[in-house]
């Protein structure tokens, strides 16, 4: 019933320009056809047996078109063909219109034709005919008609007719689809024009034969019968290789060809139902993929994963409702087409029992073998319009599922990693990174934030940090630009581009007088090879840079990758002398193993702990451990994300090295860098009082600025070394000596050259630095805090 609804059906918003079409073509056939139909009821008395013999062959062979599997039918065999292209040739166009129109009445009823398709036809091969005619008419007289021995030009013109009337039916039937569907005019005329040419060209080209035959005797007419099932066997063939083509060899299902075509069909009469507001206007696109099929390979063989393969093919044929479509993709996906649905949770539902399906094992050589997998969900109209949506949100569902642990996921945008836009935002990055791709590309930047020694506030490196500014998305957000990278080769390009950039900056900073290490982040992709080695070789040497000043950050993520590959790069790293910083640590899952195992020369402690460890007891004990072990371990810790007062002195009390954050500085681009180290003036923490879990944050009762002496040793070159900053600023008793009481003063900062300073009256027992009411951090300008809280970006 379904097959019938979808020839009969028009999508919604195409039923203008489609029956236009149709009605225009019936228009013209009426007034091509009107003058040569109204001499018929004169001509009829005098049509010989060869044309009734003819007539009726016509109507009893359209009686059972051929159709190949798979297409649509507009592509069946029709055998009326040949016998009204042989009238046509003997005795005019009128008795060949009018039996073929009985014909196509014949073979309407039979495939259950809507009525205005019937008349469609009709009217199709009425102007056809009526081509074909115009070209046979060219000759002196009839070929085949009334001379009886034709010639060779005889033959030609027939053969012209022939491409004449192919030219008209097939180029209307073609355009027709593509009113109706939508779909592209050419790619569709050129897919079928093989068999068309094939089948009803031999068809075409019987006709001057039946005709020649007929002038001899009506008893040879049936003898045509012969080619003419030739014809529908080569048709038939042709079929049932277009129909093994559209099945998986294995598991005899449905392939990736013939769902393509059966979610094509089943998405017309859908959005039929849809226009008419009908219930069951949804089809779902389940993608389902084995999980550790890999390992039956491995372990047993092909021979025993390609049976468990068929196996799982019929446990989902039988657990699928039956208007179901079960297809295999290849290698352990499988897909089902559920149509029908009222909304999205059926989907879910049918999921749900696959999974359940695939709980029991499968038992192979008496050996049960646990099967699971993860399904993905697509859903349309709301996931996709066609056929490559669906199955590329259905793919991105499915991996969604996997990466979460669980078995059923339905599309969400927010999963979609690799959207259009995503694309041309890599397409973007490819061409800003070449160097050559114009204003319209952007730019790409490093920014630099200070790593800072919370003993001593001494300036001992700074941590490189991508920007990029689109010209249309403005800053793009640095997670998402390597979430973006990372996935391609072009991770390889910007690796190389940072590379490059941050040793010439140090060169740069170099010959100005200063001197500071720089921490750069590296993926998993530029551990996989030993590639990243060799460029900072080079660079180093190129720009004369120590190798001491580089400092690579990995993951413990990068490590679970391909611990191999990555442990002979990083020991390769190790004996040029690039430090190796563990970053991110306390979030993975193998962390003891790295620190006895990796030549590491520093930790650095998750944001996620030190922005929460002045107010959760938790959080504070984790760092402490943290800084404990590394110690014991003599590796140098960093707390990433101090953004406060009272947690740059939580870190100091409990031993904390260095200290990154925007509590200093936010990250500033190289030039701006320079002017921020000649005004920074080290800062150096009191003692904190512990008291976890609870974060006071009484405002200050006085904020003045007090003269006080220049400090002589205060050094404002900008060429100065980043290593041999200035000495500490003093408070009037020594700053760590004793808290802070109530009503004294604590100088913070030296605010400019003339010896002025920021001191802060605090109305409290000294056990923290006051915050404002925000709670925001305190703005502490020669510190470099900005009084804002940073992003994560800026991890």
């Amino acid at each position: 019933m379904e097959a019938a609804v979808l020839r009969n059906s028009v999508p919604p918003g195409r039923a203008t320009a489609f029956f236009g079409f149709v009605w225009a073509v019936v228009v013209l056939a009426a007034l091509l056809s009107a003058v040569p139909l109204m001499s018929l009821p004169d001509q009829i008395p005098q049509l010989p047996p060869a044309f009734w013999v003819m007539a009726a062959l016509a109507a009893v062979s359209d009686a059972r078109p051929f159709t190949p599997p798979g297409r649509r039918q507009s592509s069946a065999v029709f055998p009326s063909i040949c016998f009204t292209f042989a009238i046509l040739l003997g005795w005019g166009p009128a008795p060949a219109i009018a039996v073929q129109a009985v014909a196509v009445l014949v073979s309407g009823f039979r495939l259950r034709h809507a009525p205005w398709r019937i008349v469609f036809n009709i009217a199709q091969y009425a102007c056809a005919l009526t081509a074909a005619h115009a070209v046979a008419r060219l000759g002196p007289e009839a070929a085949f008609g009334a001379r009886p021995h034709p010639t060779w030009a005889d033959v030609a013109i027939v053969a012209v007719a022939a491409a004449a009337w192919f030219a008209v039916k097939y180029g209307s039937v073609t355009l027709a689809v593509r009113l109706r569907f939508g779909t592209p005019w050419w790619p569709a005329f050129r897919h079928g024009l093989g068999f068309e040419l094939l089948s009803t060209g031999s068809l075409l080209l019987l006709g001057p034969v039946v005709v020649a035959a007929a002038r001899v005797s009506p008893a040879l007419i049936p003898l045509v019968l012969v080619p003419l099932y030739a014809v529908y066997r080569m048709a038939r063939l042709s079929g049932e290789q277009e129909q093994l083509a559209r099945l998986d060899p294995l598991t005899a299902l449905p392939n990736r060809k013939a769902l393509y075509a059966e979610v094509a069909d089943q998405i017309a009469i859908h959005a039929e139902q849809a226009a008419k507001g009908a219930d069951g206007r949804h089809l779902a696109l389940l993608l389902l993929d084995l999980d550790r099929f890999k390992h039956v390979n491995d372990a047993l063989g092909h021979g025993v994963g390609d049976r468990l393969l068929v196996r799982v093919g019929e446990r989902l044929t039988v657990t699928v409702r039956p208007a179901d479509l079960v297809a295999r993709l290849g290698g352990d996906e499988f897909a089902v087409l559920a149509t029908g649905l009222v909304e999205v949770d059926e989907a879910r539902a049918l999921a749900e029992r696959v999974v359940e399906a695939l709980v029991e094992p499968v038992a192979l050589d008496g050996l049960p073998l646990d099967v699971s997998g993860s399904i993905g969900i697509a859903v349309y109209p709301e996931h996709g319009e066609d056929f490559a949506t669906l199955m590329r949100h259905a793919e991105v569902a499915m991996y969604d599922a996997k990466n979460r642990g669980d078995t059923v996921a339905v599309y969400a945008p927010e999963s979609d990693h690799n959207s259009p836009e995503r694309l041309n935002l890599l397409a973007d990055l490819r061409r800003v990174l070449d160097r050559a791709g114009g204003a319209d590309a952007g730019e790409i930047t490093m920014y630099y934030q200070p790593q800072i020694a919370i003993s001593t506030g001494e300036v001992v490196g700074v941590e490189a940090l991508l920007r990029w500014r689109h010209p249309k998305r403005g800053q793009v957000d640095p997670e998402e630009l390597i979430r973006v990278a990372e996935q391609s080769a072009v991770m390889r390009l910007l690796t190389r581009r940072v590379i490059d950039d941050v040793v010439e900056q140090l060169a740069k900073w170099s010959a100005a007088g200063i001197a500071v290490r720089a921490a750069v982040n590296v993926s998993v992709r530029d551990l996989h090879t030993g590639e990243i080695a060799d460029q900072l070789a080079d660079r180093l040497t190129r720009y004369g840079v120590p190798p001491s000043w580089i400092q690579l950050e990995i993951t413990e993520g990068a490590l679970m990758a391909d611990p191999h590959r990555v442990l002979a790069t990083i020991a390769r790293l190790d004996k040029i002398g690039v430090a190796i910083a563990l970053d991110d640590f306390g979030t993975g899952y193998s962390s003891m193993q790295h620190l006895r195992r990796l030549p590491l020369a520093e930790v650095k402690v998750d944001r996620s702990f030190v922005l929460g460890m002045a107010t959760d007891a938790d959080d504070a004990a984790i760092v402490r451990s943290v800084i404990e072990l590394a110690g014991a371990l003599g590796l140098r810790v960093v707390a990433e994300g101090v953004e406060d007062a009272r947690t740059w002195r939580l870190l100091h009390a409990a031993g904390c090295d260095v200290a990154q954050g925007w509590f200093y500085a936010r990250p500033m681009p190289a030039d701006e860098l320079v002017s921020w180290l000649a005004r920074y003036r080290p800062l150096v923490p009191g003692p904190v009082q512990e008291t976890p879990g609870r974060h006071r944050t009484k405002p200050p009762i006085a904020v003045e600025a007090l003269p006080r002496d220049p400090d002589p040793t205060a050094d404002t070159d900008t060429s100065a070394p980043a290593q041999a900053p200035t000495a500490p600023a003093q408070a009037p008793a020594e700053a760590g000596s004793e808290p802070v009481g109530k009503g004294e003063s604590y100088v913070l900062e030296q605010v400019g050259g003339d010896g002025t300073y920021l001191t802060v009256q605090i109305e409290d027992d000294g056990s923290f630095l006051p915050e404002p009411p925000s709670g925001e951090p305190a703005e502490l300008a020669g510190a470099g805090g900005v009084g804002e809280s940073a992003s994560p970006a800026d991890k």
